[in-house]
């Protein structure tokens, strides 16, 4: 059982207004681009990664194999440029930006391919 996971519906609080997840736009662009990819064969399968630093988006060709690419915001980068984030499975960054819709539309994902 996750007990990181929360499920708020309507909640007057503001404690929860900060929550660390992508904002609904970040994730329709995410969402958008993952829908062309597997309509053109590239991409199989998707998952998340969430921890209190950052989000991942974890991109698959084959849901039994390691995430081909991660595509991460972060919370709390160091540098503007490392907000948004390509690595590989292993945390290699590809590229960074920090804007997402730049870093998504500026990527060649055929060279990328492994």
């Amino acid at each position: 059982m996750n007990r990181n996971l929360k499920l708020i519906v309507n909640n007057n609080f503001n404690k929860y207004e900060d929550t660390n997840f992508f904002e609904k736009k970040e994730l329709k662009i995410i969402l958008d681009l993952y829908a062309k990819m597997v309509s053109q064969g590239s991409w199989k399968d998707y998952g998340l990664n969430i921890s209190s630093k950052q989000v991942g988006f974890s991109v698959f060709k084959n849901s039994a194999e390691n995430a081909m690419y991660k595509i991460c915001k972060n919370f709390h980068p160091k540098n503007k440029n490392l907000k948004y984030l390509i690595t590989d499975s292993n945390g290699k960054i590809y590229k960074n930006s920090n804007d997402l819709i730049s870093l998504l539309k500026n990527t060649n994902w055929k060279k990328l391919q492994k």
